[in-house]
């Protein structure tokens, strides 16, 4: 049961009015947070140029950021459980506030890079209670609604990260990439402290050591795939691979028998939720293979410059801009693995058709296909959350919420690894690959979709 501010219970969601300002609070925060995944990429030219330090070194500003978001995930999520989504949101709001602050005023590289790993912190706590806030905030007839809405802000602002920071690098210094945060930071964390809802607290307590195994298991987990990106050698690679494997193993000696571990086994061992979350992990990776291949694939071969590239990714946001929000709807009536089933099958048939573009393609034959990738991407997300969330108990609530968020950032960054071993491959057909492992890993995803519809009928 949830309370408001007041004290006031509310069993199931907020009051509309309550309800609307939460969820712009939330939508801001988890805007801010995608958006930054994305829009350094394109200003990491710049920033390197102005702060006079190698590309080589400047990868950390992105590094950095997802290390941080990746490693703390879980544990904010399992705190949220003990202490309060609410105040973990809060929390999140105000270091993410404060951090794009020092990063917009960052006189060096070490500077952004430290600025960036408490940016990341931050919007990790944001990220880890975001999907459990929902689950509070929209009555349970309604919560598909909400899910869609999150996933249209969470894509958007994935999407259209490239564009925004080429529209503001047009008129302005990479700084204000991350100044625009802090208004933005601000109102969110005033409308959270008015609107965001108690809930209900668990009984037990965050174990430190297992929190500190989760942060180096998981910190070594992105590092790992960010060295294969950038092509590094086995002998740098086996260490890290080595490392992984010994501290995850670690992580779970330790928190075996736990009654709500804090990387969540237990939940997994309910098929509805270890599918759905299978779904995601291959539907990120899809999009991250598709997100950062085409960019190389539209400058590079078409000539086109980083603006026009921004508006060619553009189509595919605003179709799940558009489609979100409807398959939300649709999934408080109809089966989610159906659903995110259909439009994982219309983003593999979308990518397939990108493999098929002419020699010379018109920017007709561009978009009509990324359009098509954008609904297929759209009708799978918010059934998704839906079906995460909904096979775990209100109690676990947290841990889910994490697995949410984890499973899509391991996904983006399962695809970013793979693209850069495709060019590794070959440098003159790399997008190629790319889009064809993006159009494999979401046909597996439209099958572990669909497969919930049986599972669920069996259940």
């Amino acid at each position: 049961m949830n309370t408001q501010d007041n004290g006031t219970p509310v069993r199931d969601g907020l009051p509309p009015d309550a309800r609307r300002l939460a969820m712009l609070s939330v939508a801001i925060g988890v805007g801010m947070a995608s958006l930054d995944t994305a829009i350094a990429n394109t200003a990491l030219p710049a920033i390197a140029d102005q702060l006079h330090t190698t590309p080589a070194a400047s990868v950390w500003i992105i590094n950095v950021y997802q290390l941080a978001m990746v490693a703390t995930l879980l544990p904010f999520a399992a705190l949220g459980e003990v202490i309060g989504y609410r105040r973990v949101c809060i929390f999140g709001l105000c270091v993410f506030t404060a951090a794009s602050l020092a990063c917009a005023l960052a006189w060096s590289l070490p500077s952004l890079v430290v600025a960036r790993l408490f940016q990341g912190v931050g919007g990790a706590a944001m990220m880890g209670v975001n999907t459990a806030l929902l689950r509070a905030i929209f009555p349970a007839k309604l919560q598909g609604r909400g899910f869609g809405l999150n996933s249209l802000v969470v894509a958007v602002s994935f999407a259209v990260g490239p564009t925004a920071a080429s529209l503001i690098l047009a008129v302005a210094t990479w700084p204000w990439l991350f100044a625009i945060n802090v208004p933005l930071g601000a109102a969110a964390i005033l409308l959270a402290r008015r609107a965001l809802p108690h809930t209900e607290r668990a009984g037990h307590k965050i174990d430190g050591p297992t929190a500190i195994l989760n942060v180096i298991a998981f910190g070594l987990l992105i590092l790992t795939f960010g060295d294969a990106a950038h092509q590094e050698g086995w002998h740098k690679l086996l260490p890290e691979l080595i490392a992984t494997l010994v501290f995850f193993g670690l992580l779970l000696r330790r928190q075996a028998g736990h009654a709500a571990p804090m990387l969540p086994v237990d939940l997994f061992k309910r098929p509805l939720f270890a599918l759905s979350s299978l779904t995601a992990v291959c539907t990120f990776a899809a999009q991250g293979l598709a997100f950062v291949s085409l960019p190389f694939y539209f400058e590079t071969t078409l000539g086109r410059s980083p603006i026009e590239t921004g508006f060619l990714m553009t189509p595919w946001a605003v179709l799940v801009g558009v489609m979100a929000p409807i398959a939300g709807r649709l999934s408080d009536r109809y089966s989610p693995g159906a659903l995110g089933g259909i439009g994982l099958a219309l983003l593999s048939s979308g990518l397939v058709a990108m493999l098929m573009l002419p020699a010379q393609p018109s920017v007709f034959d561009i978009g009509w296909r990324m359009a098509w990738c954008g609904v297929g991407f759209g009708f799978f997300q918010a059934p998704n959350l839906k079906a995460i969330m909904g096979s775990a108990p209100a109690s676990r609530a947290g841990g889910a919420s994490g697995i949410v968020a984890t499973s899509r950032l391991i996904g983006q960054a399962t695809g970013a690894a793979l693209v850069a071993y495709c060019f590794t491959i070959s440098a003159t057909r790399g997008t190629t690959y790319a889009l064809a492992l993006a159009a494999v890993f979401a046909g597996v995803a439209s099958v572990a979709s669909f497969s919930r519809v049986v599972v669920g009928r069996q259940a």
